[in-house]
């Protein structure tokens, strides 16, 4: 069920990063609040399928929840507020405790912050209720104020807070030191609210340059598979179906899919479409990747590389040789016969398009596994 953010029909080799939100739910339904969840990692490893299992671990306990992407154009404060806006309806009612009836006055100033025009109907009195002010202009004093009271609101009702944000690497250095120094005094003074926030892998270090107590943070690298994961993420939707896979059919796309859940699935999907009857052999695997191989080119790496300039793809094309393993900035200026100074804008352009990252200093490598061979394939 290739797709972005899809729940696979088989989620493995996650269970660390589930087990450990679990716990994390439940200590915080104690009393307990611990540090904010980072899951980084590559694209197509199934961060944001994370994530959403994640979300729905905290609603099957009833918990209150909001989860919302970065990288749209607007600002935290505005995607943030309307991904509460879905706990808040549910929550309102004339019999609301007066913790929520705060928390509901507080939402309705927050969301004046950034939408004068707009208008939240709860269809509660609130005008003798307590909360409001959310709507200072700062970020850092109105999404804490937001969050507080209705995290301790969702005390009163037995449950808890969740804030989950995807692509998180696109926020700015002002919404992450927020993010961050919220969740510090979440955790200091127990609110009932937890955090996970799913990006690159340059989001460890973004988050640590803009708060250094970032460091104690729960980070969670979300990898490709293991090969036994790998081949169950394959086998368990057949044998749910009553199909069965040949040993060299399901290690030809275990080894052609380099581990990687997005292109498991495009490859195990192009191969069952293609099988007959109910057993998909070698012939069938080999036919599913090649056409998943065109799939992933013509939308998953293409959408990436139509979004470049001509300097950009020069820049990209001089990282190739090294494939997906990282090259020195200074070899690839000494490939394009540059400057690293005059190269310096591309390299942060493409940083920034979230093409490539710096796992080391001086070194660059591509955010998206198989770019490399995808760029081999185009012409010049």
């Amino acid at each position: 069920m290739p797709g972005a953010g899809r729940k696979p029909t088989a989620l493995v080799g996650r269970d660390d990063a589930l087990r450990a939100w679990g716990v994390a739910l439940r200590r915080a339904e104690r009393g307990t609040t611990d540090q904010p969840m980072i899951l980084y990692g590559l694209r197509g490893v199934g961060k944001t399928v994370l994530i959403t299992q994640l979300r729905h671990d905290a609603e099957d306990r009833d918990w209150w929840v909001a989860q919302v992407e970065a990288g749209t154009e607007r600002p935290l404060r505005e995607i943030l507020g309307e991904g509460l806006y879905e706990p808040l309806s549910e929550i309102s009612r004339p019999s609301a405790g007066k913790r929520v009836l705060r928390a509901l006055k507080t939402a309705l100033s927050f969301k004046a912050s950034y939408d004068a025009t707009g208008n939240w109907t709860f269809g509660v009195d609130l005008s003798d209720a307590a909360g409001g002010g959310a709507d200072t202009g700062m970020l850092a004093t109105d999404l804490r104020m937001i969050l507080k009271d209705l995290s301790l609101a969702a005390r009163e009702a037995g449950v808890g807070l969740a804030i989950l944000i995807d692509e998180a690497q696109d926020l700015d250095t002002e919404e992450l030191t927020t993010l961050a120094v919220i969740a510090q005094a979440a955790a200091q003074d127990n609110w009932p609210v937890l955090f996970a926030l799913a990006g690159l892998p340059s989001l460890p270090q973004t988050l640590a340059e803009a708060k250094s107590y970032t460091e104690r943070f729960q980070f969670i690298k979300v990898e490709r598979l293991s090969e036994s994961d790998a081949r169950a993420a394959i086998l368990r939707p057949a044998e749910g179906e009553g199909v069965s896979w040949s040993t060299e059919a399901l290690e030809h796309v275990v080894s052609h899919s380099g581990r990687y859940p997005y292109f498991i699935q495009q490859f195990g999907q192009e191969a069952w479409n293609v099988a007959e009857g109910l057993r998909i052999g070698l012939t069938d695997a080999k036919l599913g990747v090649v056409q998943g191989q065109s799939q992933l080119d013509n939308g998953f790496f293409r959408s990436r590389w139509d979004r470049t300039t001509a300097a950009e793809k020069r820049y990209l094309r001089a990282m190739c040789p090294e494939g997906d393993a990282g090259v020195g900035s200074g070899e690839v200026a000494s490939r394009m016969g540059k400057s690293l100074n005059q190269l310096g804008p591309i390299r942060a352009r493409l940083i920034h398009k979230g093409l490539i990252y710096a796992p080391d200093h001086g070194i660059v490598a591509f955010t998206v596994p198989g770019m490399a061979g995808f760029i081999d394939r185009q012409i010049e």
